[in-house]
């Protein structure tokens, strides 16, 4: 893997400064929206709770892509990568293995709020920490699989970031991603999706406030479902088709900005439901 040191072809200066300015605004950004969740729970009595300790984990999750992306706008600003190999592996593996646990983590919430609100049984702390726990060792394992051979990570077509290579369509390649994919994006999706229906229907019942059972699963589709096809499209056709430019606003950091956003709207809205139904009770 090279080193890179220039700027690509198909890329300009403004274009590379413009990239590097967006990431450092979702990374100041994200950050900050994600301190805000933290800081909720450690200071409101209501949030301390063992369902809102998995939002926290998405919370500290998506910190951590944040972080990512403060390198990464570092290094566009930079218009090289100035970390090196062993630099772009560790990058990699960072922003993988939190974009893992973050998207698990929405499953184990989705999973949680169903548990909490539709059981006779509240959600213990035990339950909630090994839930955590599994979430962030889960994601850490199969972040740690590239480094171990199967998959590999490489920079991004901007090179100024390091992420999965997709470029390569061989076996090693697609049998990892469509493996990674159906445990870490295919069956947090339907859990999600599955949580919230069942929630509504319960809910619908007993006459409680509803729920958007909709929302969430959007918003898991909106911050990685353009990654998914990105991906998806690599592992069966051929990438260089797609221009750069193009590929770099499949993975536009955006949406995980949004994404940041509906998790602190989604910590108050949450607040506000359990307020209701504890007065209902």
């Amino acid at each position: 893997m090279a080193e890179s040191r220039s700027l690509p072809a198909g890329f300009g200066e403004l274009e590379v400064l413009a990239v590097g300015t967006v990431l450092m605004v979702e990374a100041l950004s994200g950050l900050s929206l994600n301190s805000l969740t933290i800081l909720s729970f450690c200071k409101n009595l209501e949030l301390r709770t063992p369902t809102h300790l998995l939002v926290v984990s998405l919370a500290l999750a998506d910190s951590g892509i944040s972080l990512n992306a403060l390198i990464s706008a570092t290094s566009s600003l930079l218009r090289h990568w100035p970390y090196g190999s062993d630099g772009c592996q560790a990058h990699g593996f960072q922003g993988f293995a939190t974009a893992l646990a973050s998207i698990c983590s929405s499953a184990a919430i989705a999973w949680g709020r169903y548990h909490h609100y539709c059981t006779s049984s509240r959600l213990a702390w035990n339950t909630a920490v090994s839930l955590v726990l599994f979430v962030w060792l889960s994601s850490a394992f199969w972040a740690a699989l590239p480094l171990l051979g199967w998959g590999h990570y490489d920079y991004e077509p901007l090179g100024t970031c390091c992420t999965l290579d997709y470029s390569r369509r061989d076996r090693n390649f697609t049998s990892f991603l469509f493996t990674m994919a159906f445990f870490n994006f295919v069956l947090p999706l339907f859990i999600t999706l599955t949580s919230y229906r069942l929630m509504e229907q319960k809910l619908g019942k007993t006459g409680h406030p509803q729920v958007n059972t909709t929302l969430p699963a959007r918003t898991l589709m909106l911050c990685w479902g353009p990654y998914a096809l990105l991906y998806l499209y690599a592992a069966v056709m051929d990438v260089t088709s797609i221009s750069p430019k193009l590929q770099m606003v499949q993975i536009s950091p955006v949406p995980r900005l949004e994404h940041s956003l509906s998790l602190c709207l989604s910590v108050l809205s949450h607040l506000s439901f359990l307020l209701c139904y504890l007065h209902d009770r």
